[in-house]
């Protein structure tokens, strides 16, 4: 019985939940970066090689039949991956940079402190009476 309630507790913790969601959503990730590489960047790449299909390369001994050329295309698609995954990578930093720099820049710009109007001193601006000259301020006032 202890078992069966460990399991329960198991599944049921938002750990699972979240794995399962990162995994389902690699899995559809990974397809978009396949086709994205198979069906653009392979043919494209094929313009420069004058439309050879490495997979049809191989070389014969008596048998044995070596496809090399479909080991070169897994090469080549696996650096095409690997290019593709950091320009993305790159690509999502860069927006977060920023939307960062972004939001800093916002809260900077926002005044921190504001001006006694009785005693010209530079006081907090949620202040609502002078540390300088105890004079009681409007919360209006904002400078």
């Amino acid at each position: 019985m202890g078992f069966i309630k460990e399991f329960k507790e198991f599944i049921s913790k938002g750990n699972i939940f979240d794995m399962a969601v990162g995994i389902i959503m690699g899995s559809a990730f990974t397809a978009i970066v396949n086709s994205l590489v198979k069906d653009i960047l392979s043919p494209f790449l094929g313009l420069f090689t004058g439309g050879i299909n490495f997979n049809d390369l191989s070389v014969k001994f008596g048998d044995a039949e070596f496809k090399y050329g479909s080991f070169i295309m897994t090469a080549i698609n696996f650096f095409l991956i690997a290019l593709v995954l950091f320009l993305l990578i790159k690509a999502m930093m860069g927006f977060k940079k920023a939307a960062l720099r972004k939001t800093e820049a916002v809260a900077e710009e926002e005044p921190t402190t504001k001006i006694c109007p009785f005693c010209k001193s530079e006081i907090d601006i949620s202040a609502t009476r002078c540390p300088h000259c105890t004079s009681i301020l409007e919360d209006t006032e904002k400078n």
